[in-house]
């Protein structure tokens, strides 16, 4: 007997919601009864999932939406090209770390080489306390990272999280979660920097928004299982409890950065996980939590719309 979400009638047979993992009775199956959050991010009020297949249903859309993209000209609905971003930011957001990563490399060798001046890395890629007011500095340097390992357990912590986290919001709010969390987490560590004087240093990374994606989920499933270096089993409130206290104690401390290891940007980390924290706080009460959550593809097989699995919840 499972128990639906919404009413609390004990079924038999529950149905299982594929965009927002909720479990639900015949009356409160589909997404309209539900008050699914895909319905939003669908850009649908009227709660009818359109699939796109029959353009002619609304006039010539085939996304059957009238919204930014369509005003200019742009298909956003499921049938066309930008469907793919639907409910896969976060593979947006690793992609574009990729590209920006191999940016870095390209102009680092272009500096060397004197065609680019000395200044134009940090202009273009670190948020530094001498270059506050440039403002693109505030979001490039999110997906900027200082060497492979850097990127990669960004990308780890990003990548196996991040899709939890945009089920739960919806790609919309995980978008905006995601940069904001990431500008708040190296605006916050420049601003210490300024309050406290001293050798100024630059901050680049996605430690922030990824701690943040982390402090999210932990609130929402705090005993999620996590296998760390995929081989010991720990709950997700160990991890998230164990990066509170190095980033507490590296932003406390004076030497703090050299004890727990150099160039580590510890306030950074930990505004980024107090936001996860703080925004997972505001919606646990209206998240809906899978009784089971998995890593990998939803029903309907490599290949389609959104990515291996299907399109995935949005």
């Amino acid at each position: 007997m499972s128990e639906c979400d919404v009413c609390g009638k004990q079924e038999n047979m529950p149905y299982q919601c594929g965009h927002c993992g909720g479990t639900y009775c015949a009356e409160h199956r589909l997404p309209e009864a539900h008050d699914c959050p895909g319905l939003d991010n669908w850009n649908d009020p009227q709660g009818v999932f359109d699939s796109g297949f029959d353009d002619s249903v609304d006039g010539g859309s085939s996304g059957g939406s009238t919204g930014f993209g369509d005003r200019f000209g742009v298909n956003t609905g499921p049938g066309g090209f930008f469907g793919y971003f639907r409910g896969n930011m976060t593979y947006v957001f690793l992609a574009v770390m990729a590209i920006v990563f191999v940016a870095q490399r390209i102009t680092i060798a272009l500096v060397a080489t004197g065609s680019l001046p000395p200044a134009a890395y940090r202009s273009l890629f670190v948020l530094h306390p001498d270059n506050l007011f440039f403002v693109w500095t505030w979001v490039t340097s999110i997906f900027s990272h200082g060497g492979l390992f850097h990127i990669l357990g960004n990308a780890i912590v990003i990548y196996f999280f991040g899709r939890l986290a945009e089920q739960q919001m919806g790609s919309k709010k995980f978008t905006l979660f995601f940069l904001g969390s990431g500008m708040l987490a190296g605006l916050g560590q420049v601003g210490l920097q300024l309050v406290q004087g001293g050798q100024a240093y630059g901050v680049l990374g996605a430690s922030g928004a990824a701690l943040a994606i982390l402090g999210f989920v932990t609130v929402l499933n705090p005993d999620l299982t996590v296998y760390l270096y995929f081989l010991i089993p720990v709950p997700i409130w160990a991890i998230t409890g164990f990066y509170a206290i190095i980033s507490i104690a590296g932003t406390l401390s004076p030497q703090g950065a050299g004890l727990l290891g150099g160039n580590i940007a510890h306030t950074a980390h930990l505004v980024g996980l107090v936001v996860g924290l703080w925004y997972g706080r505001r919606v646990k009460d209206r998240a809906r939590i899978p009784g089971q959550i998995q890593f990998g593809g939803r029903r309907g097989g490599p290949g389609g719309p959104g990515g291996p699995g299907g399109r995935g919840p949005f």
